[in-house]
């Protein structure tokens, strides 16, 4: 029987539900002993011994696919939407199938991105902390969300749940993406980056990462921005120059951020965006849902057992 390492926290979170899928595709899953990701070291050493993999956040490198080719290593499946972890061109060269699992995950990840944006205006993030440890009963004073602007960059899946989210708020969204097209009922603006963000009120990074992305935000964008501004990445760490966020933080440019993504995770221990008791952190867990796990992981097992029918020897 061909075995299957999943290497996925979300889905290894309930991998005694999806054993008993797997062996109905004539295929026994495996659980990795992993908190985020493996490395590369270790999935070398690992990964020979399948014939399947699938993918979480690890690094999926062309080093990573030739040791598990030299194995057993038939087919792959990146679980969720985000690639830039995955060499889809040395999996190409080493003929070994691959896909992942695009348009899910849009609307859990919005969700959170909304809830962000909420507790900034609100800081009932700050409260819950003080009122819990300090035994404290603050009243700050927060923003309404109504007569702000909210400037969406990526304007995929995620995007757009988002600024329905928005909208539903009263806010005026700007979309920014090179790709935009108009969606039937979402009043948005089509802004090109980065244009326009002298007066919007907080940024919501929405996008994937890739080459055009990388460091989007970055030291030239902070002069642009609107003082006070807030900030929300749901999308993916590397988007947000750290760097640069942390001299708007403490130049008070930037207000507060909320981040579920970071370009290093976990969140170092001594990372000095710890010092902002008005950021949220995540940990990178927007679309972790049951109801959206068990959809995923069921099609993730059943596109990585179709491909291990067809390349079976």
């Amino acid at each position: 029987m061909d075995q299957v390492l999943v290497t996925c926290p979300p889905m290894l979170g309930l991998m005694d539900e999806f054993y008993p899928v797997f062996e109905q595709y004539g295929i026994k899953g495996v659980a990795a002993d992993v908190l985020q990701t493996l490395s590369e070291d270790e999935l070398i050493a690992a990964l020979p011994d399948y014939a399947g993999w699938i993918i979480g956040d690890d690094p999926a490198t062309a080093r990573v696919f030739k040791a598990g080719k030299k194995g057993k290593l038939r087919a792959a499946v990146k679980w969720g939407v985000g690639v830039d972890n995955v060499d889809f061109e040395a999996c190409k060269s080493l003929d070994i199938p691959i896909i992942n699992t695009p348009g899910v995950f849009g609307r859990e990840v919005a969700d959170v991105a909304m809830a962000y944006v909420l507790g900034l205006a609100r800081d009932t993030y700050a409260i819950d902390r003080a009122v819990r440890s300090e035994n404290a009963w603050p009243k700050p004073r927060g923003v309404s969300t109504w007569n702000k602007t909210a400037a969406v960059i990526g304007f995929g899946d995620i995007g757009r749940q988002t600024a329905r989210r928005l909208l539903a708020c009263d806010m005026h969204v700007r979309v920014y993406d090179p790709f935009y097209k108009p969606v039937a009922g979402l009043d948005v603006e089509p802004v090109t980056w980065p244009e326009g963000l002298e007066d919007v009120d907080f940024l919501i990074f929405t996008a994937p990462l890739n080459d055009s992305t990388h460091h989007m935000f970055n030291h030239d964008i902070l002069p642009r921005l609107k003082p006070g501004v807030r900030l929300v990445n749901v999308g993916r760490g590397p988007v947000v120059q750290e760097t640069a966020l942390l001299e708007g933080l403490r130049s008070g440019r930037i207000i507060a951020a909320a981040l579920d993504v970071f370009e290093e995770e976990p969140l170092a221990a001594d990372s000095p965006l710890r010092k902002f008791d008005h950021c949220i952190f995540g940990s990178h867990n927007g679309s972790n849902t049951v109801d959206a796990v068990r959809h995923v992981s069921q099609l993730a097992i059943k596109r990585l057992a179709t491909f291990l029918t067809e390349t079976k020897a």
